[in-house]
């Protein structure tokens, strides 16, 4: 059986953060988790070994380099990515590249 793929998700704008969260768990090898902050970030993080970090929309160009450097000292194999929207169709592009899938 293969293992899923720990996706963390972080939005500021909790609707949005659903719908995603609902996408990519229709994957039945994604397991998505939804955060709103950095702090609750680099928390889950440091409990758990996620393989593909999605920056979601309302995050500043600070936060988004805070979050790529300080995840990758976390978790050095993580995947970060921006995602602010497009569709369902580009998300999962989006996750399958990161995956090199």
């Amino acid at each position: 059986m293969k293992a899923e793929t720990e996706i963390l998700v972080i939005g500021t704008n909790q609707p949005i953060l659903e719908t995603v969260l609902r996408l990519l768990n229709a994957n039945e090898d994604w397991k998505a988790t939804g955060v709103n902050t950095v702090e609750e970030v680099l928390q889950a993080c440091a409990l758990k070994e996620y393989q593909v970090l999605l920056l979601g929309a309302g995050l500043s160009p600070q936060e988004e380099v805070f979050l790529n450097d300080e995840v990758k000292v976390l978790l050095p194999d993580i995947h970060v990515i921006a995602h602010y929207g497009g569709g369902s169709g580009l998300l999962f592009a989006e996750i399958y590249l990161a995956l090199g899938a």
